[in-house]
């Protein structure tokens, strides 16, 4: 299992999502509040953001613990942008850790991240190559196909989720997204939580104990964009 998170609205740092906040994802890697398997999330952490001037997104992953980068508080201050997407890693059993294996995965402008585990034989099937042997990877190159050809980003995850459950019903598959205009993601398995505000706030749990954190039905597709948010039943 995994914890992530994403921000959407006025520019901010991605330190606003790993160590400004008292509960934000560097306390989560060691110190998890609301996961569900799994207690420490040491085996890699990435961050994603949208500068305006490149056509791709630009990331940052390694596959060390996210307390063992020095180098990372200097870079999540100045990483500064409207959409932002972080995650610390706990790598199922078997499964590799490695940079290839670490969210967020990319593709044609979308970041993705995976909270969960499926059965790689579920997996597989639904793209024809990923970026790592990794049960996420296969899941997010699913996604990226379907996106690529222009299905709706929460759509793809949900037809994504649905498939993959279907061939494995053990399988838990949070994946939160984000394409630089919206955040899209499924809760399958795990906690998500939502807080809205001048911006949309998405995290695996919440980052902070501030009012207004509100926790999203299982088994349920989300999408956000500034104009709102829309919950639905997968």
């Amino acid at each position: 299992m995994c914890r992530h998170a994403a921000w959407l609205g006025p520019v901010r740092s991605l330190a606003s999502l790993i160590d400004e906040p008292e509960y934000g994802l560097l306390r989560q890697s060691y110190a998890p509040r609301r996961q569900r398997y799994g207690t420490v999330n040491a085996d890699g952490f990435g961050m994603g953001w949208y500068d305006p001037g490149l056509a791709e997104p630009v990331r940052y992953r390694r596959a060390v613990p996210i307390w063992a980068d020095a180098n990372l508080p200097g870079l999540a201050r100045a990483a500064r942008s409207h959409c932002l997407l972080a995650a610390v890693r706990s790598a199922t059993v078997g499964m590799p850790v490695e940079e290839t294996a670490t969210a967020p995965f990319a593709s044609g402008g979308v970041l993705l991240s995976h909270n969960g585990r499926a059965a790689r034989e579920a997996v597989r099937p639904l793209a024809d190559d990923a970026e790592s042997t990794c049960d996420s990877a296969w899941l997010a190159a699913a996604v990226f196909a379907r996106a690529g050809s222009g299905t709706p980003l929460a759509e793809s995850l949900a037809e994504v989720v649905m498939l993959a459950a279907g061939k494995d019903p053990e399988a838990r598959l949070n994946l939160l997204a984000c394409d630089g205009a919206s955040i899209a993601a499924t809760v399958w398995g795990d906690s998500f939580f939502l807080h809205l505000g001048e911006g949309v706030l998405a995290a695996s749990e919440p980052l902070d104990d501030r009012p207004g954190w509100r926790a999203v039905p299982d088994r349920s597709v989300v999408t956000a964009t500034t104009d709102g948010v829309r919950v639905e039943a997968l």
